[in-house]
């Protein structure tokens, strides 16, 4: 178990509060720099979240600063911790990765805070440092044991063929994933990701996240990837990924997932992409035959960019009481109400506040960052409370390890 913070290191971290809000980017990303240098560790990362205009070190500055700020109080934390846990999980992350980063940690501090960072603060920051990361390994530990357990559960990258490629949108293919030596796979929750090593000629590795979009069925996963403008992965996967592709491929993994009792009313919303998971979990609520109320509501821009939409009609058609609202913020010439979309615009509050039982009902919500933030702020002051609302945004978290 690991030993509780001393008074003293706890003191010493809360008073450097001031010196990480002021100089806590520049101390990310000197300690980036210095992880860099190693290419075992540098390889961990996602490259196109770093850097000046990337966003994962202004997300890990963040988290340092919150933990910095709740060190006397880590229960505030735990969400954030777990969410940390599964995402090192599906990068493959170790335990004997921390050393790494926790001497870039420390040096970084020394090399920007100078003559302030003293021997104290530079002690008290390693143990603190070590307390996290022993939470965090003993978490990742007992996570790599239950996938390695598991029927069809691996740990390490597993080869995987695409059986299929589908086009569902102007915007999204579906990629249909078969375990390249013929065994099964481990039944994943409805809403986790599977984590990818794409091996893209001309760069170092690339590793990515994407949400299964199918519910558990032993044999096959699926993912549907959205072509960003500017994405070097999701441009590869729709230019060059075809049948019989091999992918390499991490155990399924994420915080963010169906519960597996469910009692309530459940309103899955999403917006754009973030479709994704809310298709495993509207697959596996059908499949079970589940007695509650389920309703659907989606957002897209219209109907060229409007993926799977048959398919949901087709899941509500045999579901016992499913209703779906699809929502198209700029139709098309030529589609009709009724017919290609149920309503115009975007998901306004008054329509979600007047329209899903927010007395009773759970709520699974994923989407860009600005569409979550507006749903859950709408949810929370109609009186949600915060145990009926579960979200994922697409985008890097407050990773403390990597991103």
């Amino acid at each position: 178990m690991t030993q509780p913070l001393s008074e003293q290191t706890i003191a010493l971290v809360k008073a450097t509060v001031p010196a990480l809000e002021a100089h806590g980017l520049d101390i990310v990303r000197e300690m980036y720099s210095r992880m860099f240098q190693n290419p075992d560790i540098r390889d961990l990362f996602n490259q196109s979240h770093h850097g000046d205009s990337g966003s994962q070190p202004r997300a890990l500055t963040g988290a340092i600063l919150a933990y910095a700020n709740n060190i006397d109080n880590l229960g505030a934390l735990a969400p954030a911790v777990e969410r940390i846990a599964q995402k090192h999980v599906g990068l493959q992350i170790l335990p004997e990765h921390y050393p790494h980063v926790g001497e870039a940690l420390l040096g970084a501090i020394k090399a920007v805070l100078g003559d302030a960072a003293t021997d104290e603060i530079l002690t008290a920051w390693g143990e603190a440092y070590w307390f996290l990361a022993n939470i965090l390994i003993a978490r990742e530990v007992r996570i790599y044991t239950a996938q390695k357990d598991t029927t069809g559960g691996w740990n390490g990258w597993r080869d995987f063929r695409v059986q299929e490629v589908v086009r569902e949108s102007s915007v999204i293919n579906s990629f249909i994933l078969r375990p390249a030596d013929g065994g099964a796979v481990m039944a994943h929750l409805p809403g986790q990701y599977l984590t990818f090593w794409l091996e893209i000629p001309g760069h170092p590795p690339v590793k990515r996240n994407y949400s299964i979009s199918s519910a558990p069925n032993g044999e096959t996963y699926r993912i549907s990837v959205k072509r960003e403008p500017q994405g070097m992965a999701s441009g590869w996967l729709h230019d060059e990924v075809k049948q019989g592709t091999i992918l390499k491929v991490a155990a399924p993994a994420g915080e963010f997932f169906l519960s597996e009792h469910v009692e309530r009313p459940v309103v899955l919303l999403s917006g754009g992409v973030g479709l994704t998971p809310m298709i495993a979990m509207l697959e596996s609520l059908v499949k079970k035959g589940a007695d509650v109320p389920v309703q659907y509501i989606h957002g897209t821009h219209n109907r060229d960019t409007h993926a799977m939409r048959d398919h949901v009609r087709a899941l509500a058609a045999t579901g016992k009481a499913v209703q779906v609202t699809d929502f198209h913020q700029t139709p098309l010439a030529g589609e009709v109400e009724g017919r290609d979309y149920d309503a115009a615009g975007i998901i306004t509050d008054e329509w979600l506040v007047a329209n899903t039982p927010v007395a009773h009902a759970v709520y699974y919500i994923c989407g860009p960052r600005p569409f979550l933030r507006h749903a859950v702020s709408t949810l929370s002051l109609a009186g949600v409370p915060s145990s009926r609302i579960h979200y994922e945004f697409f985008g890097p978290a407050d990773e403390l390890l990597a991103a």
